[in-house]
Parts: structure tokens; sequence; C-alpha cells
């Protein structure tokens, strides 16, 4: 977890590791942006909207299943809601619940970077963060010891 002064910062960072990974840099499984506005309420700002992508999903199959039976627009309506219920009670990644516990303690009007990495090319990466000139304080990682050292002295330096 990295933190940030404001609340543009984190957004930021998601994009430039976003586009990072298209560049074949590094593979995440999970990227989330926390921010805390100025009365304290938290917001997870999650990559993937998996109740979209559940509806989306569950209206192909709804069709299909009402072409069966010969209710087509009964089928997707039934296949979207369903997909959507699925998508929304469903969590991949970083647990939403974890993410809520740590932000609980972010100073109000601050952000901060959740992220769940595969794999990356460090070197490459960690000099990318450098030239763009990311700030942040990295609070939690399960990082080996040199590599977190390493991040804290991209970003904390």
């Amino acid at each position: 977890m990295i933190e940030f002064d404001d609340q543009v910062a984190a957004f930021q960072m998601r994009a430039e590791l976003a586009k990072m990974e298209k560049e074949y840099l590094l593979e995440m499984d999970d990227i989330v942006v926390v921010t805390k506005n100025e009365k304290g309420k938290v917001k997870l700002h999650q990559a993937y909207n998996l109740t979209t992508a559940g509806a989306a999903s569950g209206s192909v199959w709804g069709l299909l299943i009402g072409m069966i039976f010969l209710n087509p627009l009964l089928g997707v309506a039934v296949g979207a809601g369903a997909g959507a219920l699925s998508g929304k009670l469903h969590d991949i990644g970083i647990n939403d619940k974890f993410m809520k516990e740590l932000a609980a303690d972010l100073t109000n009007g601050t952000s901060a970077l959740f992220i769940l990495v595969r794999h990356a090319t460090g070197e490459k990466v960690f000099e990318r963060l450098k030239q763009k000139g990311f700030k942040g304080k990295v609070l939690q990682t399960s990082l080996n010891v040199d590599t977190e050292d390493e991040l804290r002295k991209v970003l904390e330096s």
C-alpha cells in the first residue's frame, strides 16, 4: 500500500502502471485506488467493474437460453440481472474489507494505491516511476526486503 498526499496522485500512478502493463514490464492481478475525502469517507476505485462485466456476460447467456425457450428478451433481462448480482457479490484480487480497514488510518484528503503484482521487471518499472516523479509513502508490502527498500528509495526520496 502506497499513500499519497492528495487524491489525484494514486490515479496518475495507476494509469502509468497500466501503460507499463501494456508494454509487458509488469503483470498485475489487481490495482485499486482508495480515496479518503475531507469528511473521512473511504471509497474504493476498482480498475475492473465486476458488476458491469457480470451483467454483460449474463445478458449473453440469458439471450442464448432465452432463444431456446423462444423468449430472448426475457432471457436477456434475467441473465443481466443474475450476472450483475454475481459480479457485485464476487471479489477478485485484493480483498475489499482488507483495503477498507487499512484505508481507515489514512489522513483525510489523501489517497492510496493497492497493487497485486504477479510479475515485474523491477529495474525498468522503478526507473519509469523515478522518471515520472511519483512521490508517496510505502506503508505496507509483501515484497522482499531489498525490493521494498528500492521501492522506498524511488517513492520517498
